[in-house]
């Protein structure tokens, strides 16, 4: 069995740590380092999945990032457990049997037994060596400084240290064969201390460096905390400014109830006093009933047969009278009906809304050239557009005033805007085009179905709030959505077998709502119908409103009389604006839409009607 000594210079110390093998892992090159230095050194590249092997610089992959799966070294891991379980012997004793040693001297490059030791520790010479405990050794906290003999000259430490080679020699290789090849020899003592000079060195550097990054990582507290409260300013700000804004809002909503409650007791007074006449009159009718029904208690002579006959004609006359009509409080109604809240929509105005208390027509006007129109939509900056089949595109302001008359040379079929202001229109040939908002056209195609595959009643286009286009086919029976940037439709979704005459999307939900013959249909995300609304005998035009609302012009078509009520977007009726309006219809293919500012305009084939509150 070789010494401890013998064993411990077959490389069984780390190149990193200078100690005793710790869990040994062998890289692709073969060299083998403890798990924790190649863990420090993964560490030190953490944008890498290898590591670099410090003696030959050859990189070896980390499996998952993880150096512990990385080939542990089974005989050298081995073979350290041995050596750690033998206690190392004295070399400084000449006796055949070596006592165990208790320390190392690193100056002499012995281990001493407690004898030794003592006799080293009283020579003077030896006051100024480094002595460590052999517990110290064991444990690893220590490594163990050596001169290693020299392999052509047994007897000979390697007191030289070749700068060229990058090894220790000794004396007499360093004369005879590194000098000669001209390499620089020095002592090693010099070598070392020239060594703990730059590990100094870098190690104040170090020093300085990690000194930085800590001001620098303190800097970065500084300024989290400084964001730290900024966002606390800000979210104090928002929870002052809500409260204000509560308060104010329920300053508006009790403003609105008032004048609620005001209306409701000046029709509640209407309707009590037609209700009292009528109590009144019945009242009347009872007296003179009772008067007349004495006649018949006795036989009536002279004054009282006059008085009798008297009294049987004022009630004959009372009588006479019409039945009260059922049109004043029905009249009262519908002044009732006629008002209506409207939501707030200005995104930078605080307010709940206002009262509308009746609707008329503000604008009743014919349109421009002669081929009539094919669809009506919102455009920016608060006008109307109306598309025509050969005159092109009109935009109306909210007053009924033509603003602007656009792309006269191309036959507009329906149209849309983008959030951005530009425009997507779809002509007669169902082909799809782009254009800015100074109605340039851009070089951008849409694939969509040909003529005859996709129409069979006139094609609807919409808009969601993130400018994706929907396109409706009636043949088919389904939408195709695109993207501003053309091309393929991104997907299609059926109609559940409904025809998307016209379609519009809810600015909130993105579900659509589209107008199928006489039907108003609120579709899912799926094309699942969701509620659908009808009236007997009339045909609806819908239209989604900015607050999501829903609006429907219902049109008796032989009459031509429109009325326009508002529901909610699942179909629920809120109330009526307008009611029985006489139109001038010569085509039963209308228009509805909503104004920016809220009027709502009605289209006609040649006539656009606007109404206002």
């Amino acid at each position: 069995m070789a010494t401890f000594h013998q064993i411990s210079s077959q490389n069984l110390e780390c190149p990193i740590c200078l100690t005793l093998f710790n869990q040994p892992k062998s890289l692709t090159c073969s060299h083998t380092f403890c798990k924790g230095c190649l863990q420090r050194i993964f560490q030190t590249q953490p944008e890498q999945q290898t590591v670099t092997c410090p003696v030959c610089r050859k990189e070896t992959p980390i499996p998952s990032g993880d150096v512990s799966k990385l080939q542990t070294n089974v005989p050298l891991s081995s073979l350290v457990e041995e050596v750690k379980t033998k206690s190392p012997t004295c070399t400084a004793c000449e006796m055949d049997e070596k006592p165990p040693a208790v320390s190392y001297c690193q100056d002499c490059g012995k281990y001493m037994c407690k004898s030794c030791d003592s006799k080293h520790s009283s020579w003077a010479p030896f006051s100024t060596h480094t002595v460590i405990a052999m517990s110290e050794i064991l444990s690893g906290k220590v490594p163990v400084k050596r001169r290693q003999k020299c392999k052509n000259h047994p007897n000979d430490d390697k007191e030289c240290f070749c700068t060229g080679c990058r090894e220790y020699v000794c004396l007499r290789c360093g004369m005879l064969r590194h000098l000669q090849a001209g390499h620089h020899i020095e002592e090693a003592a010099v070598h070392e201390e020239k060594l703990m000079t730059i590990i100094k060195e870098l190690q104040k550097d170090a020093k300085s460096k990690k000194t930085s990054i800590e001001n620098h990582i303190d800097f970065i507290q500084t300024q989290r905390n400084e964001i730290t409260n900024m966002m606390r300013r800000l979210n104090n700000g928002i929870d002052k400014t809500y409260e204000e804004y509560i308060q104010l809002l329920s300053t508006r909503r009790e403003t609105l109830k008032c004048q609620v409650k005001r209306w409701s007791e000046k029709f509640e007074k209407e309707l009590q006093a037609m209700d009292e006449e009528s109590h009144q009159t019945i009242l009347q009718m009872n007296a003179m009933e009772e008067l007349v029904a004495n006649g018949v208690k006795i036989p009536l002579e002279k004054d009282a047969l006059i008085a009798h006959d008297t009294l049987c004609k004022n009630l004959k006359s009372f009588l006479g009278r019409h039945d009260p009509s059922d049109q004043s409080p029905r009249g009262v109604t519908e002044r009732a009906q006629k008002i209506s809240f409207r939501r707030h929509i200005e995104v930078n105005k605080l307010c709940l809304g206002k009262l509308i208390q009746s609707w008329d027509v503000k604008t009743d006007k014919e349109l421009p050239g002669e081929s009539g129109m094919n669809c009506m939509t919102c455009a920016p900056d608060g006008k109307m557009a109306v598309g025509s089949h050969y005159d092109g595109i009109h935009l109306y302001s909210p007053n009924g005033e033509l603003q602007q008359t656009v792309l006269k040379d191309v036959c507009v079929r329906r149209i849309g805007f983008l959030s951005d202001g530009r425009s997507v229109v779809r002509d007669t040939d169902n082909k799809m085009s782009l254009y800015t908002p100074r109605w340039k056209k851009l070089d951008v195609m849409f694939e969509t179905m040909s003529l005859d595959k996709g129409l069979f009643v006139g094609p609807s286009l919409t808009l969601d709030k993130d400018d994706n286009i929907y396109v409706g086919y009636g043949k088919p029976k389904k939408i195709q959505v695109f993207t501003p940037q053309g091309g393929k439709a991104v997907r299609e979704t059926m109609c559940d077998e409904y025809i998307p005459e016209q379609l519009f999307c809810f600015h909130t939900t993105g579900k659509l709502m589209l107008k199928d013959e006489s039907a108003v249909v609120c579709l899912d995300g799926q094309g699942k119908k969701e509620n659908v609304l009808k009236k007997e005998g009339m045909d609806a035009y819908p239209a989604v409103c900015q607050d999501d609302s829903v609006i429907v012009a219902w049109v008796k078509d032989k009459e031509g009389l429109v009325s326009i009520d508002r529901y909610t977007m699942n179909l629920e009726h809120v109330h009526n604006l307008i009611t029985d309006f006489k139109i001038k219809p010569n085509r039963y293919w209308f228009y509805l839409q909503e104004f920016e500012s809220g009027e709502i305009a009605f289209c006609t084939q040649n006539r656009l009607y606007i109404f206002g509150e």
